[in-house]
């Protein structure tokens, strides 16, 4: 079984300046088009968090399904693991919708491996969504 996790913020950017964010080649290291991704690999400093991938790494590969700028980016992230609760192929879909104060960033993950808590995601969400924030505002510098 999988499940969906939703992670939202409001950053003060436009939308082509989040989706610019998004899919900024040197940021991410990644072949921003559809069919083109990235290999990422988080490291845990932590030794009671073993990683999915094992060895205290987390190893997912992605590929980019569809861009739609400045509104949507859709990505299929696949988890590297030995762990049927942790492997699979999730989909990514970021949209972007203009508000006053900037732009509603949402993240809806479909497909989630039941591995990984909700509570997990929400964290990484926070994360994420935190780096994009910080990302733009080193931008806008």
């Amino acid at each position: 079984m999988t499940h969906t996790d939703v992670g939202e913020a409001v950053v003060e950017a436009t939308p082509a300046e989040v989706f610019a964010a998004l899919v900024d080649e040197a940021a991410r290291t990644a072949d921003a088009r559809p069919g083109g991704g990235y290999r990422m690999t988080l490291t845990y400093d932590d030794e009671s968090t073993p990683g999915k991938s094992g060895g205290g790494t987390d190893v997912v590969e992605v590929r980019f399904l569809d861009l739609d700028a400045p509104h949507r980016l859709v990505e299929q992230a696949e988890f590297v693991s030995d762990d049927p609760d942790l492997a699979g192929t999730m989909t990514l879909t970021w949209s972007l919708e203009p508000v006053a104060e900037g732009t509603r960033v949402v993240i809806t993950a479909t497909d989630v491996p039941d591995g990984i808590s909700s509570e997990d995601h929400a964290a990484a969400f926070a994360s994420t969504l935190g780096d994009l924030r910080d990302h733009l505002d080193r931008e806008r510098s």
